[in-house]
Order: structure tokens, then sequence, then C-alpha cells
């Protein structure tokens, strides 16, 4: 009897000291706050400091920084729209950005920067204002410069209504700048005064944040405008803007982060993971293919090259792992996956399908990792998308195929099928082949439309991680859809006939293109010449076509524009 007394009562002690310790632990950082409150300021840029020495004072820095951002607070990011392989992981916001996007929702729709018929240098000072991270070399005329000049490049859309703009116009809306109580709203040069704006007035579109003014600006023909001002300013915010927040994103196969920004702005991060001259392994499946930044990047420009616009805009960053990512998280679960590596570098791997374990983590130079930062569409709560499956997904399995890769009519049969029976959607998805082709990315499995728009509007142009793996390679499988159909767009067909010739080369225009981007050279010598390769096999396939069907059947003419077939019915 007494031996039990005795072990309920080594129990109950047991009980209280781990309570004990639990509360201790708990307590520690508010503690440790105060006393780094009494020290001498600020410890300086830890970009600086040894990665050894981080590593010792590890849980004093993980303190004081976590306390100041609210750890450990319940973690309130907003999760918005998914550029990974899951299209169901598409979730929505519920963050400060969901308050500013309403006010676009009733805010001005956008005003549009038709291409004048001006000097052609005040086009050259645009393009070149573009140039914020590297500047082109200064020698002869800009080649980028002079393909935008080109009549192709200046054909003007259609003249806009309520539904053809994602945000309606509302003139009743007044709105304060300062009630935000955020600088990041207001404009660079500091308005002092309290006043009232109008969404309409000019005043008031400029003060909004670049990445309010690139959503305000979608409409049913395009993500951007050819010469769009904002889209050069929110490229630079990607690339420069203090980064107030990271989590991880939701779903996908590959680690992802979401990155906020002190004016609400928000970006996916795709971290670095194979250098520059690395060529996807033979035996890998294009499934489990690694998602390089640098493809995210590069893939932008290519779009916009193209005048496709439909990728949302992308920078590369070099990001600091200690101070942007690690000491701003409140996501407990990417926190606890850094590590110091042997090699005293910065690692972390955080959690997703694959890649994400020790022997995949990502580490920085010492603590210095690059990435590409795409910008996030508007809330699925303002602006809601949807999402379609890729009549040519492949088939995803390592034995098995898909349909469209055992039956070559088996284009007469989605020529038959709703939405591709009218519009201009089957002529999207073989622009949609074409920029696939031009990168080498296999893996399209869905695509997205703003559902606003129904099906007379652009397909999106979402996750091009998987592209530029292989310069030595042409998966000419990716062609099969434009093969098979023998269709494709007018303004499409031209614009891949200019880019073939010397003067428009498009291997150069990409070279010079990316030559702005600040993780320049952003793709390697090797790849840029499989550009122009593939650009000749694109021609040669369309030849074909036009060879055995004739143009009439194979070209698609416009009227009144490139987008505005939009509106009409198509071939079946």
């Amino acid at each position: 009897m007494i031996l039990f007394r005795k072990f309920r009562v080594l129990i109950l002690m047991v009980f209280l000291v781990a309570c004990t310790m639990h509360i201790m632990i708990d307590l520690l950082p508010k503690l440790e706050k105060r006393a780094a409150g009494a020290d001498s300021g600020d410890s300086g840029c830890q970009c600086a400091q040894h990665p050894g020495g981080e590593a010792q004072g590890w849980g004093k820095q993980r303190a004081s920084s976590a306390a100041e951002a609210g750890w450990p607070n319940k973690h309130t990011l907003r999760i918005l729209q998914d550029f990974s392989n899951e299209p169901s992981s598409n979730l929505t916001s519920h963050s400060l950005e969901k308050i500013t996007a309403a006010a676009g929702d009733r805010a001005e729709s956008f005003r549009r920067i038709r291409p004048s018929g001006g000097k052609a240098e005040d086009h050259k000072t645009l393009i070149e204002d573009a140039s914020w991270g590297r500047t082109v070399p200064a020698h002869g005329v800009s080649r980028l410069t002079a393909l935008f000049e080109h009549p192709l490049y200046k054909v003007d859309l259609p003249s806009f209504t309520n539904d053809d703009t994602l945000f309606n116009l509302n003139t009743d809306i007044r709105f304060y700048p300062k009630a935000t109580g955020n600088q990041g709203w207001h404009n660079e040069e500091g308005n002092e005064e309290e006043e009232e704006f109008s969404p309409t007035g000019e005043v008031m579109a400029e003060s909004y944040p670049n990445w309010l003014r690139f959503h305000i600006g979608i409409n049913r023909y395009e993500m951007y405008s050819r010469h769009s001002v904002v889209l050069d300013a929110l490229l630079k915010d990607l690339a420069s803007q203090r980064i107030t927040s990271v989590a991880m994103k939701s779903g996908g196969t590959q680690l992802k982060l979401i990155m906020t920004f002190q004016n609400y702005g928000q970006a996916l991060f795709k971290p670095m993971k194979q250098t520059r001259d690395q060529e996807t392994p033979p035996d890998f499946f294009y499934f489990s293919d690694f998602e390089r930044h640098n493809a995210e990047v590069a893939a932008f420009h290519l779009d916009r090259i193209l005048d496709f616009r439909r990728v949302p805009p992308v920078a590369g960053r070099l990001v600091n792992m200690t101070r942007e990512i690690r000491d701003v998280t409140r996501d407990k679960k990417l926190w606890r996956t850094f590590f110091i590596s042997p090699a005293n570098n910065v690692c972390f791997y955080g959690e997703c399908s694959y890649y994400c374990s020790t022997e995949h983590a990502l580490c920085g130079k010492p603590d210095q990792i690059e990435g590409s930062l795409a910008a996030f569409l508007p809330d699925l709560n303002l602006a809601k998308r949807k999402t379609w499956r890729n009549p040519w997904r492949r088939s995803y399995h390592k034995r098995k195929k898909a349909e469209w890769e055992v039956d070559p009519d088996y284009c007469d049969e989605v020529k038959q099928t709703p939405p591709y029976d009218r519009g201009t959607r089957l002529l999207d998805v073989m622009d949609m082949t074409i920029f696939d082709f031009l990168m080498g990315n296999m893996d399209r499995h869905h695509y997205e439309t703003f559902e606003k728009f129904g099906n007379d509007t652009f397909i999106i142009h979402l996750d091009n991680g998987r592209g530029f793996g292989k310069h030595s390679h042409d998966e000419l499988s990716i062609l099969v859809p434009l093969s098979q159909c023998c269709r494709v767009k007018k303004s499409t067909y031209v614009r891949l006939q200019l880019l073939a010739k010397e003067e428009f080369r498009l291997s150069v225009l990409m070279e010079e293109s990316l030559l702005r981007d600040r993780l320049s050279p952003v793709l390697l010598q090797r790849h840029l010449q499989a550009l122009d390769r593939r650009l000749r096999l694109v021609l040669q396939v369309l030849e074909g076509c036009v060879e055995k069907e004739g143009y009439a059947n194979v070209v698609e003419e416009e009227v009144g524009g490139d987008t505005a077939t939009h509106r009409t019915p198509g071939h079946r």
C-alpha cells in the first residue's frame, strides 16, 4: 500500500514538472524579447553574419523576430490562386487584399493604353523604362523595341463594355487612401493632404498599389496591355518590395511559398532547384520533373513576345532565406524544417508531395537563394475562375497512354464537344500548344479561364515551371494537337513567321528581354537556340497542314483585330 502511494506521488510530481516546463517554454519568447529590448538597437543585416553563429543563436533570433511578428498567433495569411499542378488546391483569400480588391471591384475598369501613332522614340523610351533590373546594351537599335513597333503588335482591341472588364465601374464610390493606415497604398511622392478621391480620377488610379492596378486592368481579351506602365512597375515590386510574411502553399507536388509584401500584394515563390546548366534526366517522367524557377520567368517573357499576354507577371529575385523567409514566417511547419547544413549553409525543405525532405533540401549560399515570384490573380471571391481539363491531357501513368496518343482522328471528336465547337477556344488551345512546345513543357493537364467572361475569353497560361528542361531534345508529342487539328489563328501564324526572320529572331528577342530580369542570365544560350529550332518545327507542321487542307481551312481569318474572333463562331 505504501509503495502504491509513493508511485502515485511520483506520477503527480512528473506531471507537475512537465506542466512547469511547458509554461516556461511559452513564457521564454516574451522574456527574451524584453531582454533583447534592453540590448543596444538593431543587430544589423543577418545576411552578413556567419551561418554557424546563427546556429548558436537560433533560439534567441527566433524568439525576438517571431515575437515581433506576433508568434505564435494563429496563422492568418490568405491562400490565393494556385499556380501548382493541382487545380483543386485553388483556395481563396481572407486577408486585407480582400478589402482592397473589393474596392477595386467597384473601381475604374482600367485605362487602356493603346499604342499611339507617335514617333518610334516615344515607344522606345517606354520600353527602356521597363529595364529596371539590368539595362540592354546601348549598341544599335533595340530589336525588342522594333518588334513592339511592328504593325502586328499595334492592333487595337474592340471597345470595352462592363461585360468585357473583370471589375465594373461604380462612380458613386469615394475612397480615402490614408484610411488604410499603410504607406504602401500611397504614391511615392507622398501626398500629405487628406483628400477624397473618386475611382474615376487620375489621382485615384495612381494611388492604388501596382498589384491592384494590374487586377483592374484584366479584361476579356488580355491579362495586361501591350505597353502597360503598370506591368513594369509591378515587376519591379516583385523583385524589390519588402516581404512581410511567408507561408507554404497548400496542395501541389513541390514546395511553393506564398509571400506577402508591405503593400498587401502577394506572389507565389518557386525556389531554385536546379542550376541553369542542368537538364532533366532522361529517365525522369514528365510528372516527376523538377519545377524550375527560371522557367517561370522565361515563360512570362516568351508569352509577351508571342503577344499572347496570358501569363501573370513573373520576376526573378534573390531572397535572403534568414531575414525574408525564416524570420517572417508564421507557418510553424515551415519554420521547423530550417537547419544548418554541414557546409554551414542555411537550408529548409518544407512540406509537399515530392522533394520535400532533408535529402532534397533547398540550401542558400550561405543564406541567399534564387527564386521566381509570380503575381497573384484576383481573389476567387472577387473574380471566379473555371478550371478546364485539357483535351490533350497526358495519362500521368508510367505505362498507359491517353486516347489522343492512339487515335489520329481524336481532334474531330474534340471539335464537336463544347466549348471547342464554337468561338476561339480550340484556337486558344492551339496557341497554348505552340507556347508549350517552344518551352518543352509536357505538364499541361488543366487550364483556367475567368468565369465572368464565359467561353469567349483567353486561356490563362499558369504553371510553366516544367518548361525549359531539355535544350537538346524537342518533344514532338506536344505538337500533336496542332498536327491533328490543323487550325491556327491568323495573328499567331503571321507573328510566328515574323519571329522566324533574322531581323526579329526569337532567340535574340528573348535574350534581350531576359536581360531586364535581376537573375539574368535566365536561360543559357543552348535553350535560346532551341527556341529558334522549335519555331521552325512549328512552322513546318503548319505548312504541311496548309498543303494538305488549304490555307483557308487552316488559318482562321480574324475580323476587327486579333482578338475580335472571340465573338465569332469558328469552323466545325
